[in-house]
C-alpha cells in the first residue's frame, strides 16, 4: 500500500535532478520517501534532512517501514527543527535542496513564498539546483504562475514538471525546479539509466521516458501560467 501511495512522486522528484549531485538537503519529508530515493544514488556523499515534527518520523517508522527504511543510512544527518533557521546558518552548502512539504496553507504556506526560495538560493552552492512541491495544475494555476514569476527573478533556469499519483487532489502533483547554473536543461536526464539500472535501483515509476514526459504540459497550463513550449 505505502509503495503505491508515495513511490511515484518521491522517485520522480529525486530523479529529475540527482544524477551529478553530492551534498543534498531535504526540507520536510518526514515519512522518509524522498530520503529513501536519494540514498539510492552512489554519487550522493551526504544527506541532511530537516524535519520540524519528530513525531512524523516516528509514526512513519512504525506504520510505514517501507517508506522510512533509510533513516539508518550512514549518509544521513537528521536535524529535527526549523528548515528556515537551518538554511540561514548553512549557506553555500548544498548541491541539491528538495522540499517535500504539505499544501500551501497553514504552517506550510511560507514554503511557497519568494522569501523561502531566496533562502534556498543562498543555501545552494554555485551550480546548485532545487526541487519543491509545485501543486496541481488542475487546481492551483494562479499559484503556479506566481511561483514561476518570482522564481524567474531569482534563478536563470526554471522548470515545471508533474507526475500522476491517485492519492493527490485531482490525481496529479507538480514540481517547481530551479537552477543557479544557466546551462541546466531539466528536461534532459543527465544520466540515461539503463533498464538494468532501473531494476537494480528498484525504481517503480521513473525511467528516461517518464523524465522527459514530466515536462510535457497541457495547453491550458502553458497559456495560463505563461510557460513557454520548451519549459526552460
Amino acid at each position: 500500500m505505502e509503495g503505491r501511495i508515495k513511490k511515484g512522486p518521491d522517485s520522480l522528484k529525486v530523479e529529475l535532478q540527482m544524477a551529478l549531485s553530492y551534498h543534498v538537503l531535504i526540507i520536510g519529508g518526514g515519512d522518509g520517501g524522498v530520503l529513501r530515493e536519494v540514498v539510492k544514488h552512489p554519487s550522493v556523499e551526504s544527506v541532511v534532512q530537516c524535519e520540524i515534527d519528530e513525531d512524523v518520523i516516528e509514526v512513519s517508522k512504525k506504520f510505514l517501514p517501507g517508506m522510512a527504511i533509510c533513516y539508518s543510512s550512514s549518509k544521513l544527518t537528521l536535524h529535527v527543527g526549523d528548515g528556515f533557521e537551518f538554511m540561514k546558518q548553512n549557506q553555500d552548502a548544498f548541491d541539491v535542496i528538495i522540499t517535500d512539504s504539505s499544501d500551501p496553507m497553514g504552517p506550510a504556506e511560507s514554503l511557497f513564498k519568494e522569501s523561502y526560495y531566496q533562502l534556498m538560493k543562498t543555501a545552494l552552492k554555485e551550480d546548485g539546483i532545487l526541487c519543491c512541491q509545485g501543486e496541481c495544475q488542475w487546481l492551483h494555476l494562479d499559484l503556479i504562475k506566481e511561483m514561476r514569476h518570482f522564481c524567474k527573478s531569482l534563478f536563470p533556469v526554471v522548470g515545471y514538471a508533474y507526475c500522476t499519483i491517485p492519492t493527490y487532489p485531482s490525481g496529479q502533483i507538480g514540481f517547481m525546479l530551479c537552477s543557479k547554473n544557466p546551462s541546466t536543461n531539466f528536461r534532459e536526464p543527465v544520466q540515461q539509466l539503463t533498464q538494468a539500472q532501473v531494476e537494480q535501483m528498484q525504481l517503480k515509476y521513473y525511467n528516461t521516458d517518464m523524465h522527459r514526459a514530466a515536462f510535457v504540459l497541457p495547453e491550458f497550463t502553458r497559456k495560463v501560467s505563461g510557460l513557454p513550449v520548451s519549459l526552460l
